[in-house]
């Protein structure tokens, strides 16, 4: 939130000087006033008007309770006394508030009041008193409608107006890797808009919380790093959710906040709502008439815990978990942060597996010779096999992960571990 808006010139009399403040006597208060500034402006005039080479960039600086975002200008010409005109307008804010958006403010005011001065000397012919004219104006009506409204449009002339918005500014996404899946919180085929980018257009409609960003990618056509960075501005921007890829094979577990889905009766007819089965597509009668309560989804939810696998907590509840979509089931409860994955590691332990591989590769290439190019095949693909393993069995890398980068299934990367030699998987 701004506290004060505030513009000031170097008088060739006086010095540094604050000609228009809002509120009034919030910076320099005049001798009647009896109220607090929000900083000693003579401490902090040197910033505000600095020698002219530190002029035309952004000054930040900070008080114990607030920060000031100034960009002075000075501009140099016969017509003014001492052949130069210095001027700055600065805005104050909370020592706490992020300023990044503020500090694009502050930059577009000092840009479009250098142009008005160089057109018609719109500052330097400016008598009005102290607190009034044009100049106070356009403080006042910038501070009531960026604190109200994030934005404002005030006609300075007939030429000139001035169009500034506040867009706010989000924390970093999180970390984005290709095993990860996309889901969508808005509708985003409402947003897309034709002139949007050519990535981005082809990665939307593959965005069904389902896919993995690698898959997306790859079904889109298009190159994977240009994808990660349309889902990146995707999230940063509030439009997706990362989930990790749903497995039968998977194991999920509740975690301590399961309590508020107990107690939150909506929030349980919201769950009910989201995975019910649609009649069209539901084969049970049982489905179709009595929809899922309550109770049977926290008991659902409660009897999810690790080391069982999703297909076995369906195959334990068939009869209620027939009525409803289990993929959504559990993505709600990793939504609401009551689940959590519990994910697969695997573990090299033995520091000569190496070395016994390739013993035995070479023992079978001994062992069997009915081609020397055969055998020389075979060798090479088991070899290959094994060195893209080795540099994911640190126990840094999920299951997911290590499937989705060497683009194979969970079967084959549980044989090709066995092959490995000594490996230890752990969950966690």
């Amino acid at each position: 939130m701004i506290r004060a808006i505030f513009f000031s010139i170097f008088d060739v009399h006086e010095g540094p000087k604050v000609l228009h403040q809002v509120p009034a006597d919030s910076i320099a208060p005049s001798n009647k006033s009896s109220q607090t500034p929000l900083l000693h402006f003579p401490s902090v005039s040197s910033y505000i008007i600095p020698r002219p080479e530190y002029c035309s960039k952004l000054i930040t600086f900070c008080t114990p309770a607030h920060r000031v975002l100034c960009q002075p200008v000075c501009l140099h010409s016969s017509t003014y006394p001492r052949n130069a005109y210095t001027f700055s307008i600065a805005l104050v804010l909370d020592a706490s508030t992020p300023f990044a958006s503020y500090a694009t403010v502050t930059l577009k005011l000092a840009s479009l009041l250098q142009t008005l001065e160089e057109q018609s000397r719109f500052l330097s012919r400016d008598t009005s008193a102290p607190n009034t004219g044009k100049i106070y104006a356009l403080c006042e009506i910038l501070l009531e409608d960026l604190n109200n409204y994030c934005e404002s449009m005030i006609p300075i002339d007939d030429s000139n107006t001035l169009n500034i918005k506040l867009f706010p500014t989000y924390p970093p996404p999180p970390p984005l890797f290709p095993h990860h899946v996309p889901l969508s919180t808005v509708r985003l085929e409402i947003l897309t808009d034709p002139n949007w980018d050519l990535t981005m257009l082809r990665v939307l409609p593959h965005i069904n919380g389902i896919n993995s960003v690698k898959q997306i990618s790859l079904l889109a056509d298009a190159d994977y790093k240009l994808v990660r960075k349309a889902i990146e501005h995707l999230l940063y921007y509030g439009c997706l959710l990362l989930l990790d890829i749903f497995s039968f094979s998977a194991s999920y577990a509740s975690t301590a906040e399961l309590a508020s889905f107990v107690e939150d009766t909506d929030m349980q007819e919201e769950c009910a709502a989201y995975v019910a089965v649609p009649p069209v597509l539901s084969n049970s009668k049982a489905s179709q008439s009595d929809p899922i309560s309550g109770f049977q989804l926290v008991e659902l939810y409660l009897k999810l815990r690790q080391g069982q696998t999703v297909k076995s907590f369906y195959v334990d509840n068939v009869e209620i978990v027939d009525r409803i979509d289990i993929r959504r089931f559990i993505t709600f409860g990793v939504i609401k942060g009551f689940l959590y994955r519990v994910h697969r590691y695997a573990i090299a332990t033995s520091q000569t597996s190496r070395r016994k591989r390739e013993h035995k590769v070479k023992s079978k290439q001994k062992a069997d010779e009915p081609t020397a190019a055969e055998s020389q095949i075979d060798a090479t693909e088991s070899e290959r096999h094994q060195l893209q393993m080795e540099k994911f069995l640190d126990g840094t890398h999920c299951f997911d992960e290590i499937c989705t980068e060497l683009m194979i299934g969970e079967r084959e990367l549980m044989r090709r571990l066995k092959a490995f030699g000594d490996v230890q998987i752990i969950c966690r």
